[in-house]
């Protein structure tokens, strides 16, 4: 999971602006035929921000491990029933991580 998010550019260049209070995003839908949507960001929450630190700590790391230590414990603080480390399904985990982090913006 964590992998196939690194590796996704415009999620990782969408956090590195939201990183940046104040900062307006424009958000383009060529397939819907809308205008572009312009989108002051406030100051992120912290599990975007440790969303950002950790895709960028994989990208930056020569170590080839790196811990989501902080991005779990904030995805426990949004939902509790990934605390004490049971086995969920990767979906349910993505599905919390996404929706905590557009519940904070």
């Amino acid at each position: 999971l964590s992998q196939n998010l690194s590796q996704t550019p415009v999620l990782r260049e969408l956090l590195k602006e939201a990183k940046m209070p104040g900062t307006t995003v424009k958000i383009e839908s060529p397939e819907l035929f809308m205008e572009p949507q312009l989108i002051k960001l406030d100051q992120p929450g912290p599990l975007t921000l440790a969303m950002y630190q950790f895709l960028t700590e994989m990208q930056e790391t020569k170590k080839g491990v790196v811990t989501p230590k902080e991005l779990f414990a904030q995805v426990c603080k949004k939902a509790i029933r990934f605390k004490g480390y049971q086995q969920q399904d990767s979906h349910e985990l993505l599905r919390y991580l996404l929706d905590g982090m557009r519940a904070e913006e």
